[in-house]
C-alpha cells in the first residue's frame, strides 16, 4: 500500500440493508425520454435519501432554460410517468443548454 493512502474499506452491511429497503418502483427511461415528475415540495428541514441515484430533468420556463436534479428514490416523489421516448445518441445532454425553440427539442423515436 502506498504511502499516505488509506485501504478502501467495503461499505457497512447495515448501510446497503437501509438503502435496499429505501429503493422503489420506478418505470424505465432513459436520457432523451420526456417525463413528467409529481413532486412534493417540503419546506423547512430537508430530508436527504440513502440511495444514490438522480436524474436531471430539463425544461424551458417563460423562455429560460430550467434543470433539477431529482434522487430517483426520493420519498418525496409521488410517482414518474414517461411520456414520449426520445431518440438520442449520447447519454449527457448538454449541448441541448445552448439551444432555443424548435433546436432544443428530442426527436421521439417512431416505433416501425
Amino acid at each position: 500500500m502506498a504511502r499516505g493512502f488509506p485501504a478502501v474499506l467495503p461499505m457497512s452491511t447495515t448501510i446497503q440493508d437501509i438503502e435496499r429497503r429505501q429503493l422503489r418502483e420506478v418505470p424505465q427511461f432513459k436520457a432523451g425520454d420526456t417525463v413528467r415528475v409529481h413532486f412534493r415540495v417540503i419546506e423547512g428541514t430537508r430530508q436527504r435519501t440513502g440511495a444514490r441515484e438522480t436524474f436531471t430533468v430539463r425544461k424551458n420556463s417563460f423562455g429560460v432554460g430550467v434543470e433539477r436534479t431529482f434522487p430517483l428514490h426520493s420519498p418525496k416523489i409521488d410517482k414518474i410517468e414517461v411520456g414520449a421516448i426520445g431518440d438520442v445518441n449520447r447519454a449527457k445532454l448538454y449541448y441541448l443548454r445552448g439551444k432555443v425553440g424548435k433546436k432544443a427539442r428530442v426527436r421521439e423515436l417512431r416505433s416501425s
